[in-house]
C-alpha cells in the first residue's frame, strides 16, 4: 500500500512522463488541453489576451483620433468689394526734357559743337535757379548721316544728340527755364510733366476715402443679403497719378517778347482698394 501511494504522489507532482510510462497519443492531447496551469502558460495567455484587446480596441481608438484631427471649423464667409479715393491738388514740381541735336561733317566737329551748345543750355538753366543735382543726362547718341538721293547711300556727316531731364521745383520759373534754354542753343523741348514733390499726405487722404467707399459698398451688399460685416480678411491697394488737366494760366511773362505759356493744371492722386470683409 505504501509503494502505491508513493507512485501516485509522484505522478501528480511531476507533469513530465517518464520513458517507462509514456502516454498514448490520446492522453497527450488530453493533457495538452487540461494540463496543469504553469507560470509560463499564465504569461502566454495574458500576452495573447493583451494582443487581442489591442487588435479589437486599437481601430476604435484610432478611428476616434482621426475624426478629431479631421474636424475643421466652418469656412469663413466673405464679400469682396472695391473702393476708390481721389484727391486733386495743384502740382509743385515740373520735369522737362531739354535737348541739343547737332549735325556736322565729322565726329570731332559734331562732338565739339554739341558740347558747346549743351554747356550753354545747362548754364542758362542754372541761372534760372535750377540746382545742378536736378539736371540729369538721359540720352547721348551719335549716328551717321547718309544721302540716299543717288544710286548708293553716301555718308555726308555725323549727328549727335544730347538730352537732359530738368526738375524745376519753382514752377514760377519754368517758362524762363524753357525760353532761356532755347535761346542758349536747345533744339528740342518735350515731355513736360507735373507732380507733387511729396505726395504722402495726399495719398493718406485718398486712401481713407477709398476705404470709406469700400465699407459703404460692403454695408449695402450685406444689408441687402440680411447679414453684416464682422471683420476684414484682406486688403490690396493700387495707387495712380493721373495726367494733369491744364488750365489757361501762364506762370511767367516777360516785358520784352512773348514768353512760353505754361499751364500746370491739377494732379489727381487716385487710390483704389480691394477689400474682402468677413460677414455673418
Amino acid at each position: 500500500m505504501s509503494a502505491k501511494s508513493s507512485n501516485a504522489k509522484s505522478s501528480i507532482d511531476s507533469p513530465i512522463d517518464t520513458p517507462d510510462e509514456a502516454p498514448s497519443g490520446l492522453d497527450r492531447i488530453r493533457r495538452g488541453r487540461s494540463g496543469p496551469i504553469t507560470l509560463g502558460r499564465v504569461i502566454a495567455l495574458t500576452a495573447a489576451a493583451g494582443l487581442l484587446a489591442g487588435v479589437i480596441v486599437g481601430p476604435i481608438i484610432g478611428g476616434h483620433t482621426a475624426l478629431a484631427a479631421d474636424t475643421t471649423s466652418t469656412q469663413d464667409h466673405t464679400v469682396t468689394v472695391s473702393g476708390v479715393g481721389e484727391v486733386s491738388v495743384a502740382p509743385d514740381v515740373a520735369d522737362v526734357v531739354i535737348g541739343v541735336t547737332v549735325q556736322k561733317p565729322t565726329v570731332a566737329a559734331v562732338q565739339s559743337a554739341a558740347a558747346t551748345s549743351m554747356t550753354a543750355v545747362i548754364n542758362a538753366i542754372k541761372k534760372d535757379g535750377v540746382d545742378a543735382k536736378d539736371i540729369v543726362t538721359i540720352d547721348l547718341s551719335l549716328s551717321p548721316v547718309y544721302d540716299y538721293t543717288g544710286s548708293t547711300p553716301r555718308l555726308i556727316g555725323q549727328q549727335l544728340s544730347n538730352s537732359v531731364k530738368v526738375t524745376v521745383r519753382k514752377l514760377a520759373s519754368l517758362a524762363a527755364v524753357i525760353d532761356d534754354s532755347m535761346s542758349a542753343g536747345a533744339t528740342t523741348v518735350g515731355s513736360v510733366t507735373f507732380r507733387l514733390n511729396d505726395p504722402t499726405s495726399v495719398q493718406t487722404k485718398a486712401r481713407q476715402l477709398a476705404m470709406a467707399d469700400a465699407r459703404s459698398r460692403a454695408d449695402e451688399l450685406t444689408a441687402a443679403a440680411g447679414v453684416s460685416v464682422k471683420g476684414v480678411a484682406s486688403i490690396s491697394e493700387t495707387t495712380t497719378q493721373t495726367t494733369p488737366v491744364y488750365y489757361a494760366s501762364a506762370l511767367d511773362s516777360k516785358s520784352a517778347g512773348v514768353s512760353t505759356p505754361i499751364q500746370t493744371g491739377t494732379t489727381d492722386i487716385v487710390i483704389q482698394v480691394t477689400v474682402s470683409y468677413l460677414i455673418g
